[in-house]
Formats: C-alpha cells, sequence, structure tokens
C-alpha cells in the first residue's frame, strides 16, 4: 500500500473542501446566511448536501463490515436509515420548514412558548451531536493507521481543525456547497473500486457461493424477533431526531421544496447503501479472514489491494480513502454548524461573530472525547445516536407537529424520559453486559423507551392543569397550511 499516494488523496479533498468553503465565504454575509443559507438551498442540492452529511463513517467504514462480518443481518441497518426518510417526508419535512425556526430548540420555543422545553431541547441536541461526531473522529484515525501507520489522534485532530475553520468562516452556507460536493465524491469513491472489484472476481479463481454470502444462520429467521423491531424502530424513528438533518429542511424556499428534498435523498443514500453493502458482500468472497471485530471497519481500505496487487489497487485505495476522509468531513460539518447554531443562540448572542466561537466549542468537546476513548464498531457506535434520538427528540417533534395537545411540561418530561430512561439501559449493558432475560432489553432500549417517553408526553400533558398554549392553533395552522408551488 503506497501511504504517500494515499495521503495525496487526502491531501486533493482536503484543499478542494477549502476551496468551496472560501468560495461559500464569500457570498456569506448575514446572519441567515451562517445559520438556514437564507433559505435559498434548491431541492437538487440541499439533497445532496443532506446526503453528503447523513453518509458518515459508520456508512463509509462501518457498514461494509458490518456486511462482512454479519452477511444479510447486516442490511437491517441501511434499510432502517434509508426508510427514516419516509417518515421525515410525510410528517416533519413540510412543517419543520413553515415554522421559520432556525434549530430544533427555535422549534420547541415557537411551539410552546417555554425557555425550560427550550433549555432541555437544547441539551439533547448537544449530547445527540456531539455523540455521532466521536465516531466520525475515530473513523479518520482508523483510517491514517491503517493507510499511513500515522497514530490515531492526527486523523481526529485533523478532522476537528478543518471543519470548526470551515463552519466558523462560512456557517451554513459554505458548509452546504462543501457537503454536495462530498456527497458525489462518497459515491464515485466507492462505485469506481466496486464495479472493478466485481468484475475482477467474476473472471478470477473466486467462485460466488450464495450460501457463504448469506449464510443460512445469519439471515432474518434466526434474528431475535425483539432485536430486529428494536433496531429498526429506533433506525426509523431517529432520523427524525438528528439535530443535523433536521436544520437542513429549514435551508430550503418552502415546503413544497423540503419535500422534494426528501424525495431526492431517498434515492440518493439508498444508492449509497447499495454500493457500500456490495462492497461487503464482495469482501465475504475476496478477504474472509478480516471478518473481526476491530478488522470489519477497515475493510474497504484493504480489499482493492487484495484483488490488484500492484499500482492499481494503490491508486483504487487512494481513491477510497479520499473518499471516507470526505465522509467524515460532511458529517462531522453538518454537526458542528447544527450545534453552533444551538449553542450561538441559546448561550451567547445570536450573532455571527458568536456563531464562529460556538463552532470552534462544537469541535473540541468531541475531539476531546475522541482523543480519551477507544473506537468501538462504527456502526454499533452510530447506531447508539439513533436510539438517543428516537428516544428524546423525535417522540416530541412528532407529537408537537401533529398533536395539538401536547403542553411543554409534557414535552420537557417526554424527552427527560426518554434520555434517562435510554442512557440507564446501555450504562446497565456496558457495565454488566445485561442482566439475565432483560439482557436483549438492555442491548437494544429502542422498542421500550419510545413508547415509554412518548406515554409519559402523553399522560403529562393530558394532567397539565394549565393545557396548551393559546397560540398552538395559530401555530399548526401555519405549519400545515401548504404553499403554493
Amino acid at each position: 500500500m503506497n501511504a504517500a499516494l494515499d495521503l495525496v488523496g487526502i491531501a486533493l479533498v482536503v484543499a478542494a473542501t477549502v476551496l468551496i468553503g472560501v468560495y461559500g465565504l464569500r457570498i456569506s454575509r448575514t446572519t441567515d446566511d451562517f445559520f438556514v443559507a437564507s433559505r435559498t438551498v434548491r431541492p437538487v442540492w440541499n439533497a445532496s448536501a443532506i446526503s453528503g452529511e447523513y453518509l458518515s463513517a459508520g456508512t463509509f467504514l462501518g457498514l461494509s463490515g458490518l456486511v462482512l462480518l454479519d452477511g444479510a443481518r447486516g442490511f437491517w441497518f441501511p434499510i432502517g436509515y434509508a426508510a427514516g426518510y419516509l417518515l421525515v417526508l410525510v410528517f416533519v419535512a413540510a412543517p419543520l420548514r413553515r415554522s421559520g425556526a432556525y434549530t430544533i430548540p427555535d422549534f420547541v420555543e415557537a411551539r410552546w412558548e417555554s425557555p425550560v422545553a427550550r433549555r432541555v431541547t437544547s441539551i439533547a441536541v448537544l449530547v445527540i451531536g456531539w455523540l455521532y461526531i466521536v465516531p466520525q473522529l475515530h473513523g479518520a484515525g482508523i483510517t491514517l493507521v491503517v493507510v499511513a501507520g500515522l497514530p490515531e489522534w492526527v486523523g481526529a485532530v485533523t478532522i476537528a481543525v478543518l471543519v470548526a475553520a470551515a463552519v466558523a468562516a462560512g456557517g451554513m452556507r459554505a458548509i452546504t456547497y462543501v457537503q454536495a460536493f462530498h456527497y458525489w465524491v462518497k459515491l464515485v469513491a466507492l462505485l469506481v473500486p466496486l464495479v472493478l472489484i466485481a468484475f475482477a472476481l467474476s473472471g478470477g479463481p473466486h467462485e460466488f457461493d450464495p450460501a457463504l454470502v448469506f449464510p443460512a444462520e445469519a439471515g432474518p429467521s434466526a434474528f431475535d424477533a425483539y432485536e430486529t423491531a428494536s433496531l429498526l424502530l429506533a433506525l426509523l424513528l431517529g432520523t427524525m431526531g438528528l439535530p443535523h438533518v433536521l436544520v437542513r429542511f429549514y435551508t430550503s424556499p418552502n415546503g413544497v421544496a423540503a419535500r422534494r428534498t426528501t424525495v431526492i435523498v431517498i434515492v440518493m443514500v439508498s444508492a449509497f447503501y447499495a454500493v457500500s453493502s456490495g462492497m461487503g458482500l464482495l469482501a465475504r468472497i475476496a478477504a474472509p479472514d478480516l471478518a473481526q471485530p476491530g478488522l470489519a471497519d477497515t475493510v474497504v481500505l484493504q480489499l482493492p489491494s487484495r484483488v490488484f496487487p500492484g499500482a492499481v489497487g494503490e491508486v483504487l485505495t487512494a481513491l477510497i480513502v479520499a473518499g471516507a476522509f470526505a465522509a467524515f468531513l460532511a458529517t462531522t460539518a453538518g454537526l458542528v454548524v447544527s450545534l453552533a447554531g444551538v449553542i450561538s443562540q441559546d448561550v451567547f448572542s445570536g450573532s455571527v461573530r458568536s456563531f464562529r466561537l460556538s463552532a470552534a466549542l462544537c469541535a473540541l468537546v468531541p475531539l476531546g472525547v475522541a482523543l480519551l476513548t477507544a473506537p468501538a464498531g462504527l456502526v454499533a457506535s452510530v447506531g447508539v445516536v439513533f436510539v438517543v434520538a428516537a428516544s428524546t427528540l423525535s417522540p416530541v417533534v412528532l407529537l408537537g407537529v401533529w398533536w395539538r395537545g401536547l403542553t411543554a411540561r409534557g414535552a420537557v418530561a417526554g424527552m427527560v424520559t426518554g434520555g434517562v430512561s435510554c442512557a440507564l439501559a446501555m450504562l446497565v449493558h456496558a457495565a454488566v453486559g445485561g442482566v439475565g432475560v432483560a439482557a436483549p432489553y438492555l442491548a437494544q432500549p429502542a422498542a421500550w423507551t419510545i413508547p415509554l417517553a412518548t406515554a409519559v408526553a402523553v399522560v403529562v400533558s393530558r394532567a397539565d392543569p394549565r393545557g396548551p398554549s393559546p397560540r398552538t392553533d395559530r401555530f399548526l395552522a401555519r405549519v400545515h397550511t401548504p404553499e403554493r408551488d
């Protein structure tokens, strides 16, 4: 493996990111530019940006590794990831845009006029965002270890510094251009090697054995019913609670554009999931020895050189490395820009200057966590974020848009219940590995934490003597009134 060629690939992606960010900086002047790109991002461009930030390290590296490890069982993740956008499309994309908010806490405050609900939402957004950034930094570290033998901290620091600088310089408008570019880099970076490797294996000594690629014992029939349902519920509803996903709909010109954007996103992310999963299937044929925890996440980096020893393999590996860094940069940038908007408005003055300071803070906190923790499975780490998002923000966002009876106290109670129950389940599972028959319920808690949070929000709202805000009907009428196309 030619480390110099891989580093050149990284340098090209970084240089392109900087140049595009500089272009965005030239046209980012107002507060609206920094927070929501002045709400002028058209559907195709916005869909490319959303797909760019949504397809994270867990997808680019981890999904192929998961398919390598688990075969057909690994496909539950891409199915859940893509289908989650169907719920976003049907239930919240257009109403969120029509709310006129900048951030999720803005939406909560506009819906309930409650500073307490806003603060609780802000805390949830920050926790979810920081939990999501850490796997991206770990993925960057893993990549540089594999391709260049550099210490893990180098990759993490590089991504954190670049993203903080890009977000602080140009805000949402600049990051939109960067993320859209990164989506196409990531797709090409995996699609070209996938096609070439598939052709090479079809004409080589490797034979396609369906029993190897899709072993019966790893099929859906062998997958525990509760764990399957809980995982899919977390992936489906978790997308609705991811702050960096929801904030992008505020950049659409109107609700119609937000819906069109979501449809295009479903097509784009599905195409990428097919390519990434295909790399995992090819690895089950050409590199089954990498099917080990800790090694599986590196399979897309090592597979080209296994199939094409020499210059061709080195070039393909460099292309994949460049795509991997695009994944880390795009997702981290999307998270940092969404979190910076929250901190800027809730802690500082909400100005451009405070946004830039917030961007630096939002990158430094997860960097510290990443440097103090060891990388876990990338898909598993991202899966935890979906469980937390689905248990805290998703019920409140969904009920807030569609049920007039939800009160501020009910929203706060639901978020706190979902977050605390989810955290306790995961901490107990991590400490003792489960408790008898309770083990699967602790390992995959979404199937009970989401209904619990929803039920608490409804019960507390029903018992709230103050009832809904007097402005509720007017607010809901605004978010549900379609615009003219």
